[in-house]
């Protein structure tokens, strides 16, 4: 364990002094903007070094923590070999700022840009929007506090998680989109319905362009949902490691804590194309904020996430001073991961890092979302306009649709701006799919058949044969990025624009 950290401690100091050199002068004394820095780094999973990539902060670390009215001004370098373009996931930038490829000028390497914006307080995080860039880990925290998280009486603790392959980015993608990342028919997973569509018994995957004139009376037709003796898939790959703040249980981060004491747990879903639960034992926690907008407190001693979603989770620790595990939990497995918090002095048992049993399906149902209420709801007003959006593909041929197209050949969801909109997302397929809109909060209104009053967003997770309703105010007058947050769902096509017209 020794020689461990302190390679460990050796890689870390690496990054650090290699990241700081590689920013430019002039950038490093600026002192009216912070720096980031899209790099390659080192760090060691399960005794192997690995090369990864990263959003490396001044001081070497990862991701940005901002305090409250502090303006998001960042100069972003790129230090990769490669272009790249960063989204700051959640906050809603000016849409030249929102940083993706179709309507944002690829940051060239060596290149510097600028970013200045009014951000929002919450949990965020940023990211590449090139998918393989995200699979290897060009991702980190934003954190924006509030006047409110400095003068409560706790300690933040960040929880990053992601999943990990030493495969080469591409090679994982080119894996999954060939259908070739898992056995799912020896796994059991992936019974294809009729025509191969991934949707419901005799709906041909090609003739899904017709489904949106289909579908408009589908919010009123009961036992759409959780079709029987068809079976969900929810997983395409086997990654070599899940990694909570870059490390396994077989070396993880232990955090100090005070004994008895209050934590805010900073939970963010960073990975490629992984759910879990943030499992917390016997100990109940209370859910406070999803996606970085506050919610009515949700009691619950586990609670799910999925790709691209945050989860703020508030609890006290147990006055007799034992180190708690916050363990991570893959659903439909055995893998998880996690963080120790240990008061001084307190005794660190070691975790393996698989479970003795398969943990419970996430992806399968809506509970937690529908018992989820917003703390401010979105006003009361009329809806000028209403969307059906069908969510389709299949594993074999590996193909996922937003209303029957792909992209390149989408038709955009157009409002016009300040309008109400309201979107019911009905995943015809048998994965589910974290459905994330740039640019715009939303409220979820409907999980299946039921009305809810339920929590502010910007990613819903939809599970298979099942639909959920969202509302927003369409905001600047743009083309917004909407689409799957599951890598190789995006990687084949899963997206399209919420187009806001004058």
């Amino acid at each position: 364990m020794t020689r461990l950290i302190s390679r460990r401690s050796f890689l870390a100091a690496s990054a650090a002094a290699s990241a700081a050199s590689l920013l430019p002068a002039g950038v490093r004394a600026a002192s009216d903007a912070m720096t980031l820095t899209a790099a390659t780094r080192t760090i060691e999973i399960e005794g192997r070094a690995a090369t990864v990539m990263g959003l490396v902060n001044a001081k070497g670390g990862l991701g940005l923590t901002l305090d409250p009215g502090q303006r998001f001004r960042v100069d972003l370098t790129n230090r990769l070999a490669v272009e790249t373009i960063v989204h700051w996931h959640g906050q809603i930038p000016p849409n030249a700022q929102d940083g993706v490829p179709n309507t944002n000028p690829m940051l060239r390497p060596g290149e510097i840009r600028r970013y200045d914006y009014e951000p929002r307080p919450g949990t965020f995080w940023m990211h590449s929007h090139i998918p393989a860039q995200e699979v290897g880990l060009l991702a980190a925290p934003l954190i924006v506090r509030s006047p409110a998280d400095l003068s409560a009486d706790r300690q933040e603790v960040v929880l990053f998680v992601h999943d990990f392959s030493f495969k080469g980015p591409e090679e994982v993608l080119a894996q999954v989109t060939k259908g070739t990342g898992m056995d799912h028919a020896a796994a059991g997973h992936g019974a294809a319905p009729e025509q191969g569509s991934g949707g419901m018994p005799g709906m041909d995957h090609d003739g899904m362009s017709e489904m949106p004139g289909m579908m408009r009376g589908m919010p009123n037709m009961p036992g759409m949902m959780g079709m029987r003796g068809m079976k969900m898939d929810l997983n395409d790959f086997d990654f070599d490691a899940y990694l909570a703040n870059d490390r396994t249980l077989d070396d993880p981060e232990v955090v100090r804590v005070e004994r008895g004491g209050r934590v805010l747990l900073r939970a963010i879903n960073a990975s490629a194309m992984t759910s879990y639960w943030v499992d917390l034992k016997a100990l109940q926690g209370r859910l406070v904020a999803v996606d970085g907008e506050p919610c009515q407190p949700y009691v619950a001693t586990r609670f799910g996430f999925a790709p691209g979603q945050r989860l703020d989770i508030e609890f006290d620790l147990p006055a007799d001073g034992a180190a708690m595990p916050v363990l991570v939990l893959r659903e439909g497995a055995r893998e998880r991961t996690g963080i120790i918090l240990a008061p001084a002095g307190a005794s660190i048992v070691r975790i393996a890092g698989q479970s003795d049993t398969d943990h419970p399906a996430f992806s399968s149902d809506l509970a937690q979302e529908a018992a989820l209420r917003a703390v401010t709801p979105l006003s009361g007003r009329p809806v000028a306009r209403h969307h059906n959006v069908i969510l389709g593909g299949s594993m074999m041929p590996y193909q996922w649709t937003i209303n029957g197209q792909r992209w390149g050949k989408h038709i955009p969801i157009s409002a016009c701006t300040g309008e109400r909109v309201e979107m019911t997302l009905h995943n015809m397929s048998m994965m589910a799919h974290p459905m994330h809109l740039h640019g715009h909060v939303f409220q979820v209104v409907g999980v299946g058949m039921q009305r809810i009053a339920g929590a502010l967003r910007d990613t819903v997770h939809v599970p298979p044969m099942n639909m959920v309703t969202i509302a927003l105010d369409a905001g600047e007058i743009a083309p917004w990025m909407f689409h799957c947050h599951h890598m190789g769902h995006l990687e084949t096509g899963m997206m399209t624009e919420f187009q806001v017209q004058g």
